[in-house]
């Protein structure tokens, strides 16, 4: 992917006539470095805790022959990087570390986190590593990272590298996501060596493997997160824990100054007004951190997407979407889905994620709770929270729905809830759900105007249609139940757990199993053909609703506007409906073949998802990727992804 191509030899303009810029010409004003303590401890060595900083000054580690995986030309546009740069010989060389940017200066972030409930003391980048701030041509200050580029005092045991497969799944979800349209950290590089490898215990089975080193840049405005504040929390009453800097109001007060100032400009500015009354200025910061974090995870509901590990070190500050882990696009609708096979207890299902954001908001309270007092915080979380993220919901609803922009009336928040439960009962994909409801509307269209050539009503075909594309299949939500451990086991350990509870603790598996068995039970007590017939009466029922939804709006519509209402209603749902969207099957397709150093698969994912809404793939795209492929990837995932565990 690298071309020895002379330094001279590129344009500086883009197509837009925006100009570029070459690696050497980047404009670095490492701003936080200057704003937060930095950690007086030189050395770079894990170790805990690190108190008083919010920075660590560190190295990256080389790697060997770098060779570039992908590149995100709309991420490096951002930062003015021209085009013709990815193709030089030593980009790989500044985007792995192995050289540094003119002007960046790596350092490693201090935070705390709740873990799965419970507050573990000091965390950090462990594995991450703020390179700099570089000012681009707008005059955007945009952060840049590496993830993966070697040990920092907060990589604890670990060896502060990643591989590829997880490095593939964050640069990828990073640029779907920004395709989307919703906010998230985006990644510009994905940088591998096949020289240079770390042993993973990939299935956690003590078969160990040599994987790759690999390497991702990250792009945000800021990285900072509720953990970053979380430093100078006391000693918590359940895990004993402290943050590094616990009780120490003035690094507190340097980051809020840093935040507020940097980051929400108008606020801070409105504290000139009134000097003496700072908390009033900590507290509208504290809300507009609630609304980003509601109208964020709103987005994500919309999509069906779950992020996996919503603890409060990857909750990001600004309210955008960081740290793609154990990520998941939901697929057969359950509000109990758990993306990550690590969640035994189903803390952050997809059902569950406001609820948890929420919970997260509150903490951040806590967190500021020396500036600001915590009645106070909570009571504007109360007053906000709900609101904000149903008014956010209801209205992304509203849209993929066709029914218009506006606050949504009770009829519409049920025929939208109706929705949601008719696809859960019918075990209907999410995506594609959403996604054949435009073609209902156009069919409404052709019965309407008396143009359709089908002998069949518009609700029966658009029904056929549905169960064949969006039902999963009786068996496949059989074998999707099925507990990982053997009856036997489970039998025995339930037995064991009545004499010594304890044992569920060594056993996090078995409550995720028990619960499993009891969907199973609940399943099997209605027949296959009942079941269809219950599916099809459900989605009768909705879509006779639907139906007088769409023509009320309709009739209203044409007297306002000339042409068809019905096309324009429909082209408006598929510009909020994806068409696409990385299921984890499409990933490990990716990952599979860059694991025998074919990088295609990746590069051609990161078409796809720049613009999954099209309703035809650009040219680059069909270049890159089979018509039978496509195809493929738009419908249900094959039954043989069930099977696959991300952790």
């Amino acid at each position: 992917n690298s071309l020895n191509l002379p330094l001279g030899s590129f344009v500086t303009m883009d197509k837009g006539g925006k100009k570029t810029k070459k690696l050497e010409e980047l404009k670095f004003d490492n701003l936080v470095l200057r704003a937060l303590p930095i950690d007086k401890d030189k050395r770079n060595i894990p170790r805990s805790p690190v108190p008083e900083a919010c920075f660590s000054i560190v190295d990256p580690t080389p790697i060997k022959e770098p060779i570039l995986v992908s590149a995100s030309l709309d991420a490096l546009s951002i930062v003015d990087i021209d085009a013709g740069e990815v193709k030089r010989a030593d980009f790989p060389e500044y985007f792995c570390g192995n050289k540094i940017l003119p002007g960046a200066r790596p350092a490693a972030h201090c935070y705390c986190g709740h873990q799965f409930g419970y507050f573990s003391g000091q965390l950090g980048d462990g594995a991450t590593m703020y390179l700099g701030e570089i000012i681009n041509s707008k005059g955007e200050r945009w952060e840049i990272q590496f993830k993966g580029a070697g040990k920092t005092p907060y990589s604890r045991t670990a060896d502060g590298r990643k591989v590829l497969r997880s490095s593939i799944r964050e640069f990828l979800c990073s640029e779907a996501m920004a395709g989307l349209g919703i906010p998230t950290t985006r990644a510009p590089t994905c940088i591998t060596s096949e020289k240079s490898t770390v042993i993973r215990d990939v299935f956690y089975d003590g078969n160990p493997e040599a994987e790759q080193c690999t390497v991702i840049t990250r792009l945000a405005k800021s990285f900072l997160r509720f953990g970053s504040f979380e430093i100078v929390k006391e000693e918590d009453p359940v895990t004993k824990r402290s943050g590094p800097s616990a009780g120490n109001k003035k690094v507190l007060m340097a980051l809020l100054e840093h935040t507020i100032k940097t980051y929400y400009p108008s606020i801070w500015e409105s504290m000139a007004d009134n000097a003496n009354d700072a908390t009033s200025t900590y507290l509208r910061f504290y809300k507009q951190v609630v609304v980003n974090t509601a109208q964020l995870v709103a987005s994500w509901q919309c999509v069906g997407w779950c992020h996996g590990v919503l603890n409060t070190d990857n909750m990001s500050i600004l309210g955008i979407t960081i740290d793609y882990g154990p990520y998941g696009f939901m697929e057969r609708t359950d509000k109990d889905y758990i993306c990550n096979g690590s969640d035994n207890d189903g803390r952050y299902t997809y059902g569950k994620q406001p609820a948890m954001c929420r919970w997260n908001c509150e903490k951040l309270a806590e967190a500021i709770q020396m500036a600001v007092p915590l009645e106070e915080s909570k009571k504007v979380l109360e007053e906000t929270w709900d609101a904000t993220y149903k008014s956010a919901y209801y209205g992304k609803m509203k849209l993929k729905l066709g029914l218009g922009e506006g606050s949504v009336s009770k009829e519409e928040a049920s025929l939208i809830d109706s929705l949601l439960d008719t696809m859960q009962e019918s075990s209907a994909d999410f995506t594609i759900s959403f996604r054949l409801l435009s073609g209902f509307v156009r069919a409404l269209s052709q019965e309407i105007s008396g143009t359709s050539s089908s002998e069949k009503s518009t609700t029966e075909a658009f029904l056929e249609a549905m169960i064949k594309e969006t039902l999963t299949p009786y068996e496949e939500i059989l074998e999707s139940m099925k507990p990982r451990m053997a009856m036997n086991q489970i039998q025995m350990l339930v037995m064991m757990a009545r004499q010594q509870p304890f044992m569920l603790q060594r056993f996090p598996h078995l409550m995720s199993d028990l619960r499993k068995l009891k969907q199973l039970d609940e399943f099997q007590k209605i027949s296959e053909e009942k079941r269809a017939e219950s599916n099809r009466e459900k989605w009768s029922s909705w879509l006779g609703k639907y139906r007088s939804r769409i023509l009320q709006i309709v009739a209203a519509e044409s007297k306002k506007y000339d042409g068809n209402v019905f096309s324009r209603i429909a082209s408006s749902m598929d510009s909020h409906n994806p068409k696409y969207i990385l299921r984890n099957y499409m990933l490990q397709d990716a990952i599979s073949r860059a694991e025998t150093h074919d990088y295609s698969g990746v590069e051609a994912l990161l078409q796809l998802v720049r613009d999954p809404y099209a309703q035809e793939p650009a040219k680059n795209i069909k270049d890159l990727m089979s018509k039978e492929v496509l195809e493929k990837y738009r419908k249900r995932a094959p039954k043989e992804a069930t099977k696959i565990r991300v952790t």
